[in-house]
């Protein structure tokens, strides 16, 4: 299912998010998101395997709240869900 159409109907708690998806990619979701008014407080984990720096900021600048590479840590995932989550 297409991620805009089903947020048209629900509003989660968290939003994982991979830069690299099928149609939309992680900056477009993310930026629909942001400029979505029942939708722009909701927190954004960015979990990818672009890591360079370029690609982070760009995230931060639309406002994602965290950035994780992969290989990612578990542990740090679910700090980072238990801090924005909060």
């Amino acid at each position: 299912m297409d991620a805009v159409q089903k947020l048209q109907d629900f509003t989660p708690s968290l939003i994982l998010l991979d830069i690299e998806m099928p149609r939309m990619d992680g900056y477009e979701l993310a930026t629909h998101v942001r400029n979505n008014e029942r939708l722009k407080n909701v927190p954004i984990i960015m979990i990818t395997s672009r890591t360079g720096e370029k690609h982070r900021q760009r995230a931060m600048d639309i406002g994602v709240q965290e950035y994780l590479g992969k290989p990612y840590n578990e542990s740090e995932l679910l700090a980072y869900v238990q801090d924005v989550v909060k």
